[in-house]
């Protein structure tokens, strides 16, 4: 058996200055938290008999990992037995005794605190826990070297990893922190993201979160649009790489939402909500620097829209709500749980209508305005997002409609005669073609079925208001909405 007493100590520590050099006289292995210099100095100035070694690294430090310095540790054939943090005085000198040495206590106090041991300063515990992440291979992303003069904003964005906003530095402690806010292992696969396939870990998605300004809890929501934007039937490489404006628009239902700070009131669709904004705009990064869909190369879009930065939201599930939420009614989810689906689709419009308070009126004012999804001419290939606001889903709710059959009176409301909508009818050249038309009284329906009419209830309680969000091409044309749990993620 081979007993020795091994003392961490920091030069900055009045405590470990009281202790050392008695601890010094009684044959304990010195080790200090701090610099080489700094060590040299405490150590010249208390007049030890030898230098304490030096844990720059703080390798020995984070094995051990105390709370607080000084901490003296009786170890056995290097294993610890027993320890003491802070001054606790005869307890220390009874542990110094059973490794056989004396510790000399005239003048000592018999309690006082330490000082914090350098392992728990915030950062330092960031880097050793990025440093144990790496070498345990959780972390195994490239790291980017930054000049020493260059700004690692500017840096990022010459680099190409930006969407024109800067990102924030996306370094391995803040990346380990991230993680922690998923029980996912860093290197499960998320999706092989478009266009060129990249493989999206948890860890990648974490580094694009971060440089997102994600907080954190926001990750799980993250993931989970990411698997399902990769679904082979949201046909994402379509949406990256068309000349239409539309980007994956990401809605939220369930508990998990607000726990993660999202908004789904006032300004829902806006600005001003962290968690809305970064989740959104982490999803569109991941697909840019993963996946390589980049303005202007990969994604053709001829006009784009705010959206293709980051669109996200969540819905209001309180006890305004006209129904279960989106992701309920998609993927029969238990209302515990919470869900996102992700939805190909334009910049919000405004729909107002502050007259109806009937659901028939407001129904038929609703459908007029999702006539103009891309074109009054354009049929059965577009999808379409309305998200209704809390005045106008009273109206709904206290009538009793449905989901369903809200969705079934839209798509009624929106057919037209076929006269209508040839070409040259009006004076517009767009249409349909006058050959395929038998019967210019024939009603042709604007939307391929009633559930491509997807409903969503968000909102502040001021204002007769809706949004509508238009789609990208529907179905095996283009793009099908898809919804997936997040709780798998979390």
């Amino acid at each position: 058996m081979a007993l020795e007493v091994l003392a961490f100590v920091r030069h900055d520590c009045p405590v470990c200055d009281q202790v050392l050099p008695a601890l010094d006289a009684a044959g304990a292995r010195l080790v200090s938290q701090s610099s080489p210099e700094d060590t040299a100095a405490q150590a010249a100035r208390l007049e030890l008999s030898r230098v304490p070694e030096t844990d720059v690294e703080l390798t020995l430090s984070e094995r051990f990992d105390p709370a607080a310095v000084p901490a003296v540790l009786l170890l056995d054939d290097g294993a610890e037995r027993d320890r003491v943090e802070g001054l606790a005085r005869d307890r220390m000198a009874a542990l110094v005794a059973e490794a056989g040495g004396t510790l000399r206590v005239e003048g000592l106090p018999a309690m006082r605190p330490g000082c914090g041991s350098m392992t728990r300063d915030p950062e330092v515990a960031a880097r050793l826990a990025a440093r144990r992440a790496r070498a345990g291979g959780r972390i195994v992303a490239r790291e980017l070297s930054i000049g020493e003069l260059e700004d690692p904003f500017e840096a990022l964005h010459e680099r190409g990893l930006t969407d024109g906003l800067p990102v924030v530095p996306p370094t391995p402690e803040r990346v380990v922190v991230m993680l922690e806010h998923t029980s996912r292992h860093p290197q499960d696969l998320v999706a092989e993201v478009p266009p060129y396939g990249g493989r999206a870990t948890v860890e990648k998605v974490a580094i694009n979160a971060v440089m997102a300004g994600c907080a954190g809890p926001e990750l799980p929501i993250v993931l989970a649009a990411l698997e399902a934007a990769c679904h082979e039937d949201f046909a994402l490489h379509g949406v990256v790489a068309t000349t239409a404006p539309p980007g994956p628009v990401v809605v939220v239902s369930g508990p998990y939402a607000l726990a993660a700070g999202m908004n789904a009131e006032g300004n829902a669709l806006g600005q001003g909500n962290r968690a809305n904004v970064t989740i959104g705009r982490a999803l569109q990064l991941t697909i840019r620097n993963v996946g390589g869909g980049r303005p202007g190369r990969e994604d053709r879009a001829a006009h784009g829209g705010p959206g293709k930065v980051g669109f996200a939201f969540a819905e209001r599930l309180d006890a305004t709500a006209p129904w279960p939420g989106l992701a309920h009614a998609r993927a029969r989810l238990e209302p515990e749980e919470t869900g996102v689906t992700v939805f190909a689709g334009e910049g919000p419009r405004f729909v107002v209508d502050q007259l109806a308070r009937e659901p028939g009126a407001l129904a038929a004012s609703l459908a007029a305005e999702l006539e103009h999804v891309a074109s009054a001419r354009q049929r059965l290939a577009w999808d379409a997002l309305l998200v209704l606001g809390p005045e106008h889903a009273r109206v709904f709710r206290e009538a009793g409609w449905s989901r369903e059959q809200l969705q079934d009176e839209l798509h009624r409301l929106t057919h037209r005669p076929a006269g209508e909508l040839v070409r040259g009818a009006g004076g517009i050249a767009d249409g349909l073609d006058t050959r395929q038309i038998t019967d210019p009284a024939a009603p042709v329906a604007k939307f391929a079925a009633a559930d491509r009419i997807l409903l969503a209830y968000a909102g502040g309680d001021a204002g007769l208001f809706s949004a509508l969000v238009g789609g990208w091409a529907s179905g095996e044309l283009g793009s099908e909405p898809q919804t997936v749990s997040v709780e798998p993620w979390r």
